[in-house]
């Protein structure tokens, strides 16, 4: 910036009160007041301006990083997925028995509604997870939950 010492606005002030007289100095010294306010308000404007520019397109790449780093994230994931619904659809055609292996029974439809016309599985070959009580057997009761000391 420019740099003015004591000296120079001393001799300036002077120049000034002999060319402009003592009646017109207080008025040039505020118009001069106001245009370099007004330059500084300028300046600071167009700095202002700048950094924003600046910090907007620094936001922009860090964006378009972080937008690059999740879609390299998410492509394992979508290869996994891919691989995952490969192995269910190899299991579900090996578990479906086709008409060319002995011995797999092919259900019959009706043709219009795909119903099948083979009777429901037998209720006593169904696994169930616990065994079912005798005839006139009870199940036993469950346990009564005791209160506690700190409860009322």
């Amino acid at each position: 910036m420019l740099d003015f010492g004591f000296g120079e606005l001393l001799l300036l002030a002077v120049i000034a009160l002999v060319v402009l007289g003592p009646e017109r100095l207080p008025v040039a010294a505020r118009l001069a007041g106001l245009w370099i306010r007004k330059a500084r308000s300028q300046w600071n404007q167009v700095k202002a301006e700048l950094e924003n520019e600046l910090a907007d397109e620094e936001l922009r790449r860090n964006l378009r990083e972080a937008s690059d780093a999740l879609r390299q994230g998410t492509q394992p994931v979508r290869d996994l997925q891919r691989e995952l619904a490969g192995g269910a659809a190899q299991m579900t055609r090996l578990a479906t028995p086709s008409p060319a292996q002995p011995g797999a029974a092919v259900p019959e439809t009706d043709g219009l509604s795909g119903s099948s016309s083979t009777p429901a599985a037998d209720p006593d070959q169904l696994a169930l997870p616990m065994p079912l009580p005798e005839a006139g057997e009870t199940l036993p009761a469950p346990p009564l939950p005791t209160p506690r000391d700190d409860q009322p």
